[in-house]
C-alpha cells in the first residue's frame, strides 16, 4: 500500500513539474511576447534619441502625450522614426500586442515600459502568476 501511495505521489509530482515547465516554455516562445520586447526596444531607442535632441524625455507618463512628442506633434517638432510602426488605438495611445495601452515610467536616465500582458489586466508583479511584462534600458 505504501508503495502504491509513493508511486502515485511521484507521478503527481512529475505531472505538476512537467506542466510548470510547459507553461514557462510556452510563455518564453510566445510570439506576442517577442513582439512586445522588440517594440519596447524600438520605443526605448526612440525615447533615448528624443532625449538626445531635446535634453529630456517627454513630460509625464501619459501615453498619448509621449506618442505625440515622438511623432513631432509638440512645440519641439522632433520626429522619431523608430516608433512610427507602433500600434495605436483611436485615442492615439501606443498599444502592446494584446491591444492594451502601454505604461511609461521615467527616472533619471532610465525608461521602463510596462505591458498588462496576455490577460490585459494590470497586476502586482510580485504575485506568482502575474503576466505583466516590463522592459527597460
Amino acid at each position: 500500500m505504501k508503495q502504491v501511495i509513493s508511486t502515485l505521489a511521484v507521478i503527481i509530482l512529475v505531472g505538476v513539474a512537467g506542466y510548470a515547465v510547459f507553461k514557462t516554455s510556452q510563455r518564453r516562445f510566445d510570439g506576442n511576447i517577442t513582439k512586445f520586447n522588440q517594440d519596447a526596444d524600438n520605443v526605448i531607442q526612440g525615447l533615448q534619441q528624443y532625449k538626445e535632441f531635446v535634453g529630456s524625455y517627454p513630460g509625464g507618463t501619459n501615453n498619448v502625450d509621449i506618442v505625440k512628442a515622438l511623432q513631432g506633434k509638440t512645440e519641439k517638432k522632433v520626429l522619431i522614426l523608430s516608433v512610427q510602426k507602433s500600434d495605436l488605438n483611436e485615442k492615439g495611445e501606443m498599444l502592446d500586442p494584446w491591444g492594451t495601452p502601454l505604461m511609461f515610467y521615467f527616472s533619471g536616465n532610465a525608461v521602463l515600459i510596462r505591458s498588462a500582458g496576455p490577460n490585459k489586466a494590470w497586476e502586482d508583479s510580485s504575485i506568482i502568476g502575474s503576466d505583466d511584462l516590463f522592459k527597460s534600458n
